[in-house]
Formats: structure tokens, sequence, C-alpha cells
């Protein structure tokens, strides 16, 4: 064939381009369009060359946005035309295998692909008695099955994944290299004669597991571990990302046994559906939230159950607990006690689609990890960790690169947002590029995030922050040495040290301790970022929001700097270089947590507390002791939480809007004690919808029945949002037998309409809503709301935590700005977080 007027283009493409079919479909492209070349992954993404006539090369141009797979993008494309090579044909090359002799690596900076739930052809094969594939728990194609938990190193080739120790049969191998099928080049491919195979053992007993060639659709393993749920046990099943603990989703006997061994009392669990048509059956599903669930990340999504159930006042205090009747009983009451939320997903891999399609019912699926302990991903310690937990353990000889927990999300105000950045999210990648001084800067800035939904933010090449998945709560030892684990795996892999620390400015962190180990270790920077400023940093991140911007960061509480607990903040976030690096313009108005770090957990206390500050001495006298809040103390209790209180004793100030919704709900009778983060602002917040016209509409009313007022704070200080009009209010309501229900309502309505109050008395257009409190649906959907009606834009965090998950990220960016231009790349020799490396200037 003549070659006159042949061209030659080298395309260099960064983005989601691995591990999502891009190179077979680069092939079947170029293929088609009589272009000869090849196509490599590398580090960076996927590197290309193509010749052909120019008419065929602008086609392939034109048609690589409009027709590339499913999964990917394309955030960058370099082209360089070159002579002409003569070449023949197109082939996928192995990674480097034309580098030249003696080049250095270059630095790994390609997107990691999150876990993919199974695609609908693999769904089908596990039931087609024709296929090789029926019933195996582990099949996969280039456009679905595991990504970023087999991931050990970059680019994502088979090789470098737990799959490497699995070579592919001749069948497997002939689909490998067929153009045609859908495994063209799929790194994860594999069947029963030559993948993983399950294996099934109860703790102390044998290990039965699955023979190469199955004898039918049902996998002895697989039968065996449904033979144990059916009988109402506990099994430990390796997913995705690592263990979970399931049980029959109807067992009231099963629930209750997992919720005494797991130490987990009340805190709900999600559950994991056989379908669609179950989901409809028991839940208020719309299209959207239908969307969410059947998405290639198979999050767990929270949905109103059909019929909202409202579940009364606090069952501790000796009240009726009405529940209404379920559309079917298949939910024990024991899977979301006193919620009218229920967490579900579907199957989350072919194993998942296996074990719900032979018990044809929902199971119940939680983290398979001890109290406090992060999650077991070993098979060689799930006995150890989860032995007393599980009747049994369905596990499989597939290793677990990278542990990732389920992700969470919830549709709230019209958009996905985001509540758990782990399996199907996570890792992600973020470009802050517009936003930095000297986004050359941020390679190697490691952010540590928070104590509670621990996460790490880390800069990489091109001023992008790579966002790790949710690590969990850092309460342990084994906790800590998970963070440390998965900061030292993603530096090695992508060929960065440490240029410097960043974390909470809190004492008592867990993280910020290792922050300043491993800076002091390695001879770098530690550098500080208020929480209340890194959350709404991160909003800012996420929408790519230049300084100056003004914002409300609302949650349970974080450390201030001045002695009190913040957590009812507005901002003005300044640019890179002003004098102080925010403005605190509001704040809610103070009040005290009599015993500290148990107010957290006992929203009474912090109804004592308010209750204190609005009244003083008077809010121990007669009267007041009739309110649940005071109820819930013993006789001998009051006279010291009194004196605590009038010498302030062990009773820290807080401005923080987490607790005020705790001591609402404590003296709405809703909760006294809590026994996991949020419980007392999520009954609260279910008080509130059974409140709402069972219609919908809006939901703010026309005027409040509450009020916050802001008052200035005179001598330089920030406005004060004083809740005494509000608690007044409240307690007369109290006193007159108003409904619960409709308390609770007006106490979000206030909260949501002092917002666009504050919004105008400080001239602004523009609010954003960051904050662990912005998690309560309907205070962000009122907010929304009520900020439109005056004319004001709310920006709030979607796709990154609005909870301390999202700290890392906001607190990358607020290194970003400190830092001064580089003196040198940040990529080279990988040194571990411990080992020396130059200052920052």
């Amino acid at each position: 064939m003549s070659t006159a007027g042949h061209r030659r283009l080298r395309l260099q493409i960064e983005g989601l381009v691995q591990g999502v079919g891009f190179r077979p479909f680069v092939h079947r492209l170029a293929t088609a369009l009589e272009l000869a070349g090849w196509v490599e992954n590398t580090a960076a993404g996927v590197c290309l060359e193509l010749e052909g006539p120019e008419a065929a090369l602008e086609a392939f141009l034109a048609r690589l946005p409009r027709e590339q797979p499913p999964h990917s993008r394309l955030d960058r494309l370099q082209q360089q035309w070159l002579p002409p090579q003569s070449s023949a044909g197109f082939r996928i090359l192995t990674t480097a295998a034309h580098s030249a002799p003696g080049r250095p690596p270059a630095a790994a900076t390609a997107l990691q692909l999150p876990d993919l739930a199974p695609c609908a052809a693999c769904l089908a094969e596990l039931s087609d008695p024709a296929s090789r594939r029926c019933g195996y728990a582990f099949t996969s194609c280039a456009h679905c099955g595991p990504r970023f938990s087999i991931l050990r190193a970059l680019p994502f080739e088979r090789r470098h994944t737990a799959l490497a120790s699995f070579p592919l049969c001749a069948a497997c191998a002939s689909e490998y290299a067929d153009p045609s099928n859908r495994r063209f080049h799929a790194q994860t491919s594999g069947c029963p004669a030559c993948g993983p195979r399950l294996s099934w053992f109860t703790p102390g007993g044998p290990r039965l597991r699955d023979p190469a060639r199955p004898s039918g659709p049902l996998s002895p393993c697989l039968a065996a571990a449904a033979a144990a749920l059916r009988a109402g046990r506990i099994v430990a099943l390796q997913s995705v990302g690592g263990f979970q603990l399931l049980c029959l989703a109807g067992s009231e006997a099963a629930v209750a046994e997992l919720r005494r061994r797991k130490g987990r009392p009340e805190k709900p669990f999600a559950l994991l559906a056989p379908d669609l048509a179950w989901v409809r059956r028991h839940c208020l599903l719309g299209p959207a939230e239908a969307k969410l669930l059947t998405a290639p990340a198979a999050p767990i999504v929270l949905l109103r159950r059909r019929p909202l159930e409202w579940v009364g006042p606090d069952p501790e205090a000796g009240a009726s607990n009405p529940i209404a009747s379920s559309v079917a009983s298949s939910i024990a009451t024991g899977v979301a006690p006193h919620n009218p939320w229920l967490g579900v997903m579907l199957a989350a891999s072919p194993l998942h689609a296996l074990l719900l399609r032979e018990l044809g019912e929902p199971l119940l699926a939680t983290s398979g990890n001890r109290s406090g302990e992060p999650l077991c991903a070993d098979p060689e310690r799930v006995e150890e960790e989860l032995g007393a937990i599980a009747d049994g353990i369905l596990g499989h000889n597939r290793p677990i690169a990278n542990p990732v927990d389920d992700g969470l999300i919830q549709l709230a105000a019209g958009a996905p947002m985001l509540l758990r950045h782990a399996r199907g999210q996570a890792p992600s990648m973020l470009a802050l590029t517009p936003l930095l001084p000297h986004p050359d800067r941020l390679a190697g800035v490691v952010a540590l995030g928070g104590q509670l939904k621990g996460n790490l933010a880390i800069g990489v090449a091109g001023g992008r922050a790579w966002l790790s998945p949710h690590l969990g709560d850092l309460d342990s030892l084994a906790a800590e040495q998970r963070l440390r684990q998965v900061l030292s795996d993603a530096l090695e892999r992508f060929g960065l040290r440490p240029r410097c620390f960043v974390v909470d400015g809190h004492p008592a962190y867990a993280s910020r301790r290792i922050g300043a180990e491993l800076a002091a270790a390695a001879g770098v920077p530690l550098l500080e970022v208020q929480h209340h400023q890194a959350h709404l940093l991160a909003c800012m991140a996420e929408h790519g929001l230049p300084p100056p911007a003004v914002g409300v960061a609302w949650d349970g509480a974080g450390h201030g700097g001045d002695g009190t607990l913040w957590g009812g903040e507005c901002l003005r976030l300044e640019a890179p270089g002003a004098a102080a690096p925010f403005t605190r313009l509001a704040r809610l108005r103070p009040f005290p947590l009599p015993g500290g770090e148990r107010a957290m957990r006992e929203p009474r206390r912090a109804a004592l507390g308010l209750l204190y500050a609005g009244f003083g001495p008077a809010a121990f006298d007669g009267v007041t002791l009739l309110l649940p809040s005071l109820a819930a103390f013993g006789a001998e209790e009051r006279p010291v939480l009194a004196r605590m209180l009038q010498q302030r004793l062990h009773s820290p100030l807080c401005s923080s809007v987490g607790r005020l919704f705790d001591a609402i709900a404590s003296l709405l009778g809703l909760a006294q004690r809590c026994s996991f983060e949020g419980q007392a602002a999520l009954r609260l917040e279910a008080a509130a919808r059974a409140a709402l016209p069972a219609a919908p509409g809006r939901l703010a009313p026309a005027a409040a029945a509450y009020t916050v007022a802001i008052c200035p704070g005179g001598h330089g200080e920030p406005w004060l949002l004083d809740w005494q009009p509000l608690l007044e209010a409240l307690l007369h309501d109290l006193a007159v037998d108003r409904p619960v229900e409709a308390i609770a309502l007006a106490f979000h309505q206030a909260l949501a309409q002092l917002l666009p109050a504050l919004a105008g008395q400080l001239g602004v257009k523009r609010l954003l809503l960051a904050g662990g409190c912005f998690q309560n649906r309907l205070l962000l959907e009122l907010a929304v709301e009520c900020l439109a009606d005056a004319g004001i834009e709310a920006l709030w965090p979607q796709r990154i935590p609005c909870n301390d998950g999202g700290l890392a990220l906001g607190q990358l960016l607020a290194a970003g700005w400190r830092l001064e231009p580089a003196a040198g790349p940040a990529a080279g020799p990988v040194a571990s977080p411990a080992a020396n490396s130059d200052e920052v200037q």
C-alpha cells in the first residue's frame, strides 16, 4: 500500500484511561480507519502513535472523545505531528516496550480507576449454562471488575495487580488476544480453570475449596455460605475491598446477635438488596436514586422507607415508640432502629450477585471489623479479627492490595451528595491548578485529615490532588497503622517524596501526631490548618472557586485555637498572601458542655449547658426539672453538674451547631445518650420530616416560628448568632404541648432562614455550606431553598464529603496557597515518609 501523503501523529492522553478498555477501544477505532501504529499504558495515562492519511487521522481525533469507553474520561490530550515511518498494522504494546534504554521511569501520575460492579454481560454469564463462567464468582471484562482494590503499581497492567500470580489459561488467553471480544486486553480476566477460587470454613474448622472445574452453577463454598445464612448464622464474606459481615435482613435474632457481637447497639446497618424491584417495594425510589443504585460504583444509597416510618420519642425515656407497619416483614426492626432511612446497595461483585440469587432475599451487610478497628482485608488474619463475630467465613485467594470500604451517597437538594468517599468512587483526582499560585509546588504535599472519617490528600504533578478512600476513625493503633500504610503505598505508587505534612490544629488528633512524627523524621515542615477553614476550602476546591469566598461551617466541634470548640462559624476565606488565611465573620453564641467529651455522647449535657447559658442557675429550678433533659439526670447528679457550670469546671465553651442539634433533641425527649456520632441529630431530622405535608412542595414556611437573632459582636468581634429567642419560643411550645414533630421542623426552618439573613447582613450573593451538619438532608434542602428565595447562590460539597472525610482536601489547598515557587521537582527516587527530604522554603 502506498504511503504517499501519510502523516504520523503522536498522542499523549491523561485522565481515566487505564482499566477502562481504552487501549482496546483505540485499537478498534484505528483498525476501522485503517491506521497503523501502536498504543500503550504509561505512568501518566496512555500514549499512542498513529500513521495514515491525514483525513483518517483527523477522523480519529474527532471520534475519540465521542466514542470513548463509558468509564473513561479525557482530561488532557497533547498532539505531536511526526514524519511517517511506513508502519504496518496496529498493536497494543506492553508498557514501556519501546522506551529508550537507560531512560529513567517517569513519575507515575495516571489516574487510578475505582472498582466497578459487574456489567450486564458478565451478570448474564453467571446464569448461562453454556458459558464456562456460569456461576463463577470472579468473572469480569474490560468494562467491569476490581481495579483499585487489586492495584499494586502503575500503570494498570496485570503484572502490577493482585492477579499477577494467576496466569491466563489457553481459552482466556485467546479471548485476551481477540479484538472482537470484550475481554480483549482485559487485565482482570480469568475463569474457574485459571482464576481465583472461593474457600469456606468455620472458625477453628477445616477449609473447603472450590474445584478448578465446577460441577454445577452453584459452587460448594457458596452453597455452604448460603446454608449458613438461611440457618440464621453470621457470615464474613471477602468482598471487593475487604470483608463484610452478613446475615439475613429479615431475621430479628440474627441481626440482634450481630449487634451484640460487634458491639454496635443502634447505628444503622446497610442492606444488600437482591434487585431493584425489591428496593422499589420497600423504599421511595425516584429515577435519580435508581440511577445511583445501578451505577457501576454500586454505592450504598440512603433511601426513605416505604411508608415513611416516624419512630417517636427516645425509648430510653420510657415513652411510647410507635413504628408504622412496613410494606413487608423482610426487614428486621434492628437493621436501622428508630430511623426512617435505609442504606441500600445492589451487588457490587459477581460473588454478591450469586449469593443473592441463591437466597432470593436481602442481606444485612456491614463492614467486617471489630468495633473501633479498621476494615479487615487480610484472609490470613480474618479468623483472628472476625472469628468471634462470624460463624463462617467465605473467602478467596485473590489478595486485596488496597482495602476499601463501601461508598455511601444520598440525593439531596436535587443532586447526588457523597457521604463516604470509598469503593466505586475512590480514589479520585481533583485538579487544583486554577486555584494555586504555584501548582508545580503541590507535588509531595501530604494532608492527613482529622480524627474521624480518616482520609488523605496528596499533591501530585500538575497541581492535582489525589484523594484516598475513607480510612475510618483513628481511634486505634490498627487504624493508625492503616493510615500510615496507605500513605506509604501512595507515595511509592506516584514516585513521590514528602515535601511537607499538613494537619488539623487539634492537639489530641492522632492524625496531627502522626503528621508531626513524619515531618520530623523527614526533616520537612508541618503546617496546621484550622478545622472549619479546611471544611470550606474543600468546598471551594470541589467547585473551583477562587478566594475570597464566604461560607458557613456547621459541624459537631472542631478546635478553634482560642480555647473554645467551634462548629457554628461563618468565615471569609482570604486570598493567598493576606495577613490572615480567614476572617471569622460570625459565630453561634457559645454555651458550655458540662463534662467536655462526655457531652459529645450525651445530648442531655449539651441541653443542660444550653439552658444554663440561657437562664443561669434558674436552669435548675422546679419548672425546668420537668424537661426530659433534666429528668434524665439523677437527683444526686444535678447539684454536681450545677457546680461544674457555675465554677466553669470541665465545661468548655462551644459555638457548635451540631451540639445545638443535640441539645434540642434532648429537650424534645428524642435522645439523651448516643451510641454513635450524629444519632441525636438523625432522630431530630426524622421527627421534623414527620411534620412535613405528604404532598411534595415548599419546605420553608412564609414566616419562621422561631428566630435566631444576629447581634453585633462589638470590639472587632464576629457577629453573634443568638439562639436565645429560639430557645424561649421552643420551651413555650413544649409547655403548651405543641407536637414534638412540629417543634423539630420549626427548629430546622429557623436555622435555614438564618442563612439568607446572615448573607444579607454581610452583603454576599454566594454562600458556601460545609461541615457535617449539612449531611442532614432536610437542613440542606431548606437552606438551599431559603437562600434561593433571597437571590443568593448556595454551593455545597457533592463529590467530596461535607463531613470530616473532606478535611484533607481543604488542608491540601491551604498548603498550596502557602508554598513558595518550586526550586526543583518533588518527584524522584522514592523515599518513605520517614526518610530525609528537602525543606520547603
